[in-house]
């Protein structure tokens, strides 16, 4: 059913459902647009609704080819509304579920339109603080790039810091993704550009490995890691490119690149990247023994024990909630205390396994332990009655004299 937002737009068809609130196909004076309704209850918080005006004009100033431009803010009402640019095409989460990983140079042309984006933001003052896939449009209309990539804009510019008042976060809550959190917000540090040249950093490594570096298990854990845990070589790709995405998932923000060195270093790795396949890696495992899960091998997504399906990387950051119908996005969630960030003796490094390997702790992975603890206790056996056989010739010998099986002995 088709709704008036303010005076000026009409919007037609629901596009799709987020935390922070729902996204309509909708009608303007000038033609087709995206129009992001925010949650009843954001809109009734009159602090959110003064920030909203306040970040008005640096919203509506950002334009760059690789930016979903905000049209409009609407305050109407009951009614807080983002009016954006849209974009025909998908997401690159939905690309991402359905080709699990890309090749490096769709991968790396991808993520240099995005820095090249974050650049004219940052240079603006505009911090996202919440680039992931799902915030990454693909212009399905646009012309082909390097690897077949279409054109990349980044999308949902403000709606983070808009979100993330004193009240709603106080010093216990984060704004944000547990597996595109920087280290400095985990620590509770003011957001700065370097977060999101660590996020987008998050998003290279996720789109050649297929999943993020310091993901998977407890939200918890996947925090802890960020803040403890060194990134683990992905094999299979140039050493160049890989000290880039390891300069910019650096824990202190000063290492990491600006977005614009970062798009212009990836655009020079475009060339030697041409023709290179899909790496194939198979996802790793958290720390089994430390969070107590006991893994099947994994999909991209998988059925849950309600039958859901649950989709890599959208972990519910509240225990028992479930995720948004369509994509989760500025979800808040307990700041671990100073005893978790710690880490236990090992660690939870996660490192990737050859391509089929069985994956620790799990059903497969127990199966062939077992198989090769069977095969090594019957080679023992075969191999102890062989060597007891071949005494008895040894000492046996030719002495008809000697009754069978009995050993004699010799004295001077």
């Amino acid at each position: 059913m088709a709704r008036k937002i303010g005076s000026r737009y009409t919007a037609n068809q629901i596009l799709g459902r987020g935390s922070a609130g729902t996204v309509w196909l909708g009608e303007g004076p000038d033609g087709p647009v995206a129009i992001k309704l925010l949650r009843e209850d954001l809109a009734s918080d009159q602090e959110l609704v003064g920030r909203f005006v306040q970040e008005r004009t640096a919203l509506l100033g950002l334009e760059h080819p690789h930016i979903v431009s905000v049209r409009d803010l609407v305050v109407d009402g009951n009614d807080l509304a983002l009016v954006m640019d849209l974009v025909r095409g998908t997401d690159l989460r939905t690309r991402l579920e359905r080709e699990r990983r890309l090749s490096p140079e769709a991968a790396v042309a991808i993520v240099a339109d995005v820095a090249d984006g974050l650049a004219a933001a940052h240079a603006a003052g505009v911090v996202h603080r919440d680039v992931k896939p799902e915030n990454v449009l693909l212009d399905m209309q646009g012309p082909l790039g390097p690897g077949g990539a279409h054109p990349a804009l980044l999308t949902d510019f403000g709606v983070a810091k808009l979100i993330d008042s004193p009240k709603r976060t106080r010093a216990t809550k984060i704004i944000g993704t547990p597996d595109y959190l920087a280290p400095e917000i985990v620590e509770g540090l003011p957001p700065r550009a370097a977060v999101d040249i660590y996020a987008l950093a998050t998003v290279l490594y996720e789109l050649l490995a297929g999943f993020t570096p310091f993901g998977g298990g407890h939200p918890g854990a996947v925090l802890r890691r960020h803040v403890t845990e060194t990134v683990v070589p992905l094999p299979g790709i140039p050493d160049e490119l890989w000290q880039l995405i390891v300069q910019c998932l650096a824990k202190a923000p000063a290492s990491r690149l600006r977005a614009s060195e970062l798009a212009a270093r990836l655009k020079e790795q475009l060339p030697t990247l041409a023709g290179m396949p899909p790496l194939d890696v198979d996802e790793p495992d958290a720390d089994l023994a430390e969070e107590g899960v006991d893994e099947t091998p994994a999909a991209p997504s998988a059925p849950s024990a309600s039958g859901e399906q649950v989709r890599r990387g959208a972990v519910p950051l509240v225990p028992g909630a479930k995720p948004d119908s369509n994509r989760d996005t500025h979800t808040s969630m307990r700041v671990p205390g100073p005893d978790e960030l710690a880490g236990g003796a090992r660690g939870t490094a996660r490192v990737p396994r050859p391509a089929g390997a069985p994956r620790p702790g799990s059903a497969r992975h127990r199966a062939v332990a077992r198989r090769r603890r069977i095969t090594l206790a019957v080679a023992g056996a075969v191999l102890a009655a062989a060597l007891g056989i071949g005494a008895w010739l040894a000492t046996s010998g030719d002495d008809s004299d000697t009754p069978p099986g009995t050993h004699t002995s010799s004295t001077p």
